[in-house]
C-alpha cells in the first residue's frame, strides 16, 4: 500500500479517492493477454470519477456495487447519518435492486449466466468479489436452522453466511463443469483480512482481529484448485503476500508485465504448484504515517517507532507504534459470552514487539527485549523500505458525494 498511496484506512464512499491509474491493473493485464474479463460483486477501488470505475479499469464487464459495504437485500449504505444510497451498477448504469434478492445469490446467479452463455473464443478471467462474509450479519432463514446448535446469534448468522457462500460457489463451479470449462480452469479462493470479532468473525488462537497489524488482523488464508496445479492437496506454508497474485496470475496466462511500475509481487506458481521455496523473504505488512503515534521515540532508532507499522522478514515479525486491540478472543459459545476486549495498548508508551512467527504464530512471546539486534536490523529494513513510499492520499470527504444530489444513488461525482 505504500506505493499506492492508500496506506491509511480505506476509501470512504464520500471520499474523492480511488486506486491511482499510473499502473494497469490487473484486469488490464489479462485483456492485454487475450482475456475476456468480468467483475462481479464488490469494488471498493474509488468511483468518484467516471474513470476509476471498473468498466474503465480493464473490465469488460461489471455486475456488483462500488462502496465498502451494503445491506445484502436493500443494496443500500449509508456514510453517516445524512448521506444514504443505492448502490448496484450493471456496467456503468445503476439498477433498481430487488429487495428480495440476497446478494450473495445474486451474485453467484450472475457468474453463472456469464458462463451459460459465454460464446467467445477467448479465454476468461473471473473476478468475483462476494460480498459475504462482511458485515452487516444477514442471510436467509434457510441457511441459520441448521445451525440452531449454535447458541451465539452473531456466530450462528456468520456460520449462514458462510453456508450460503460456499453452496454458490458450488453452483458456480458446476457450471464451469457443465460447460466443458472446468478442467482448463484455475480457482483461486482467498479472504482479505482477519475476522472482524464484533460481527460474527473469530480468528482463534491468533492474536487480534481486523483491522489491527496482529496476525488475527492480517494472516488470510486460502487455495488454489486446477489440473494445471502439479501437486494436489497439500498445504504451503512458504510466505506469500496479496500482490503476488498480481505477477504469478499474469504469468500463468502467458502475459508480460511491461509497462506496469516496479511490482512488489513475486510470481508464485512454482511455490503454489510445484511447492518450491517461495521467493518472498520480505513482507511489508504497512507504514500508516496518518496513524497517531504511539510512545517515545527509540534513541537511534533507524525508523521512527511511534508509527504504526508491521515487517515480516522470513520467520521474523516487528511490530512499531499502535497496533490495534492486542487480545486473543475465544470463539464465543453462548449468547452470553461477553469476552473482555477492553485493550490499553494505545496507553501503553511500549510501541516495539518483535515475534518468531513460526515458532510462535499466536504472538504470545514478546521478543523485542531478549533480541535487541534483530530489533534493530528490522528497524533498518522499515526505513529502507519507507524510503520508497509515497505520500499517503486520503483527503476529505465531499458533501457533492451525496446521493441526494446524484438521483438517490452513490457513484460519480466530478467530471
Amino acid at each position: 500500500m505504500i506505493h499506492t498511496g492508500l496506506q491509511h484506512g480505506i476509501i470512504w464512499a464520500p471520499q474523492p479517492n480511488a486506486l491511482p491509474r499510473d499502473s494497469p491493473t490487473l484486469a488490464d493485464k489479462m485483456r492485454e493477454s487475450g482475456y475476456s474479463t468480468h467483475a462481479v460483486g464488490k469494488w471498493h477501488l474509488g468511483f468518484y470519477k467516471e474513470e476509476y470505475l471498473p468498466n474503465n479499469r480493464g473490465f469488460d464487464t461489471f455486475y456488483g456495487y462500488l462502496t465498502g459495504s451494503e445491506d445484502y437485500y436493500t443494496k443500500s449504505r449509508c456514510s453517516g447519518r445524512n448521506m444514504c444510497g443505492k448502490d448496484l451498477r450493471d456496467d456503468f448504469k445503476p439498477i433498481e435492486p430487488n429487495p428480495n434478492e440476497y446478494s450473495t445469490e445474486m451474485y453467484s446467479k450472475r457468474v453463472i449466466d456469464l458462463v451459460n452463455n459465454y460464446n467467445s473464443t477467448k479465454p476468461m478471467f473471473m473476478y468475483l468479489a462476494f460480498q459475504a462474509v462482511h458485515a452487516p450479519l444477514e442471510v436467509p432463514s434457510r441457511y441459520t436452522d441448521k445451525y440452531a446448535h449454535i447458541k451465539n446469534h452473531n456466530r450462528r448468522t456468520y456460520a449462514g453466511m458462510v453456508a450460503a457462500m460456499d453452496e454458490a460457489i458450488g453452483n458456480i463451479t458446476t457450471a464451469f463443469q457443465a460447460n466443458g470449462m472446468w478442467d482448463d480452469t484455475v480457482m483461486v479462493f482467498s479472504t482479505d483480512n482477519g475476522g472482524q470479532i464484533l460481527a460474527g468473525g473469530n480468528n482463534w488462537p491468533l492474536r487480534g482481529w481486523k483491522a489491527s497489524l496482529w496476525e488475527g488482523g492480517l494472516h488470510g488464508v486460502g487455495f488454489v484448485h486446477g489440473k494445471a496445479l502439479q501437486r494436489k492437496g497439500t498445504v504451503s506454508h512458504e510466505l506469500l503476500h496479496v500482490t503476488d497474485w498480481y505477477p504469478t496470475l499474469v504469468g500463468l496466462a502467458g502475459g508480460s508485465l511491461n509497462g506496469t511500475k516496479p511490482l512488489d509481487g513475486f510470481n508464485q506458481w512454482k511455490t503454489i504448484s510445484e511447492g518450491a521455496k517461495s521467493p518472498r523473504e520480505i513482507l511489508l505488512h504497512n507504514i500508516d504515517p496518518l496513524f497517531k503515534p504511539a510512545g517515545d521515540k527509540r534513541e537511534g532508532s533507524p525508523f521512527d517507532n511511534r508509527v504504526r507499522a508491521a515487517l515480516r522478514w522470513r520467520d521474523w515479525k516487528i511490530i512499531t507504534g499502535n497496533p490495534g486491540n492486542s487480545t486473543w478472543v475465544p470463539v464465543p459459545t453462548s449468547e452470553e459470552d461477553n469476552f473482555n476486549i477492553d485493550d490499553d495498548t494505545s496507553k501503553q508508551k511500549k510501541n516495539i514487539w518483535l515475534f518468531n512467527i513460526a515458532k510462535d504464530p499466536v504472538e504470545r512471546t514478546d521478543l523485542s527485549d531478549v533480541y535487541p539486534e534483530m530489533v534493530n536490523k528490522m528497524l533498518f529494513k522499515l526505513q529502507q523500505l519507507n524510503k520508497t513510499a509515497v505520500p499517503c492520499v486520503y483527503p476529505p470527504m465531499d458533501p457533492r458525494s451525496n446521493p441526494e444530489h446524484l438521483g438517490g444513488w452513490w457513484g460519480p461525482w466530478e467530471t
